[in-house]
């Protein structure tokens, strides 16, 4: 951030706000980056100030420079009251959901949302005998009728995770609100880059760090965005829970951070070419992302998001289904592991029809999830045409 400030700085775009939030190079000797703190221990320099919890810090655990640096640079970004840290995407969720149900609630659940999603509340939830409905992403509306006294909560995905169905995020957040419901959504596909929940009446906006604020394959995060209303709320069950996010991984997602707009335009355009090519292909029968006209989500995509990133997923035709071993097995290029968000492509299979509830899944072939890379697209679609050819 430079010494001076030009005035402008609330109308920065995105790709200038990225390299200036969190930093102040001037409080930190004129280095660029915020330094990595590590540690537990924060001295206070005198009794009095001890008792009168003087220091701006008390404890590692619940902040220091280098939290303060992501957390700020993010809630800039949300344009929220406040983003907490956590260890992974999933505590993420975890959390934001255990600060706002209790004994005795029921919870409105999107049927499409991260398998561990469902895991938390089909698990940890239902033991504190918190009952949960899931529907239909695509209900709109329809919600309304959902609603009961005791419901609390209602958590949604945009786009669904591994099918890519679009919901009408400000609809459902609105019916939320005048039930007096507490509005949740993981925005990890979008990234507040491109879709800010918060614009769009939802509460509180959940997103894994460890895929595109890291970008790099190497760190685990989580980040909870929650507005005026809710923000305190979430803030007192994180620190009652414990939860603390290591500082080196906070380190390498302010390193991130920098480049996120960059390598999210080079994800989206390149998943745009290899999804364009596979719907060219008569090996498949169809593509599912929310950015192809030709997808049922991207009407609403087009309106409310302002970008995409490099996770879709596609169809192949059943005859394919006794080779789809030697199509993942001949791939070079794409790697096999569950996660997305880094610079290295990766191909997964999925069959979601044993674990939802509302909305069938019968998609007519085997499932593929794609993440592209920073691969040249290019190269990434002669790999899948070597893939293709061994389904013959």
């Amino acid at each position: 951030m430079a010494k001076k400030k030009s005035g402008r700085e609330a109308s920065y775009r995105p790709a200038t706000a990225l390299v200036l939030a969190g930093r102040s190079p001037f409080e930190h000797e004129g280095f660029v980056n915020t330094p990595l703190y590590r540690g537990s221990t924060v001295l206070y320099e005198t009794y009095d100030d001890l008792l009168h919890h003087r220091n701006k810090y008390a404890y590692g655990r619940r902040g220091s420079p280098t939290i303060d640096a992501l957390a700020t640079s993010l809630a800039s970004f949300e344009k929220s009251a406040g983003v907490l840290l956590t260890p992974s995407g999933l505590s993420a969720i975890g959390t934001a959901l255990l600060a706002i149900v209790k004994s005795g609630d029921n919870i409105l659940v999107a049927d499409t949302v991260y398998r561990p999603t469902r895991i938390i509340c089909d698990g940890v939830l239902k033991r504190m005998n918190v009952e949960t409905t899931y529907f239909d992403p695509l209900i709109g509306a329809g919600i309304k009728s959902l609603f009961r006294k005791n419901t609390s909560a209602v958590f949604l995905e945009a786009p669904g995770s591994q099918t890519f169905e679009m919901p009408e995020v400000s609809i459902i957040a609105k019916a939320a609100a005048e039930h007096g419901a507490v509005s949740l959504m993981d925005n990890t596909w979008a990234t507040p880059l491109y879709f800010r929940p918060h614009e769009h009446g939802i509460d509180i906006s959940i997103q894994a760090g460890t895929k595109y604020l890291g970008g790099h394959s190497d760190i685990n995060l989580g980040t909870i965005s929650a507005n005026e209303k809710y923000y305190k709320r979430v803030l007192a069950t994180h620190g009652d829970l414990g939860i603390n996010a290591g500082p080196e991984d906070i380190n390498l997602a302010l390193r991130g951070l920098r480049t996120m707009s960059i390598r999210l335009e080079r994800h989206m355009a390149s998943g745009l070419r290899v999804a364009k090519w596979l719907q060219s292909r008569p090996e498949v029968l169809r593509v599912m992302h929310p950015a192809l006209e030709s997808d049922p989500g991207y009407t609403i995509w087009k309106r409310d998001f302002s970008g995409a990133c490099g996770l879709f997923s596609f169809i192949l035709k059943p005859e394919a289904a006794k080779n789809i071993a030697a199509f993942f097995d001949s791939l070079a290029l794409f790697g096999m592991g569950y996660s997305w968000g880094g610079f290295e492509s990766l191909a997964i299979p999925f069959d979601c029809s044993s674990y939802r509830t509302v909305t069938k899944w019968n998609p007519g072939g085997p499932a593929v999830r794609l993440h592209i890379g920073l691969e040249d697209p290019e190269d990434l679609i002669d790999d899948l045409a070597d893939g293709l050819a061994k389904l013959a």
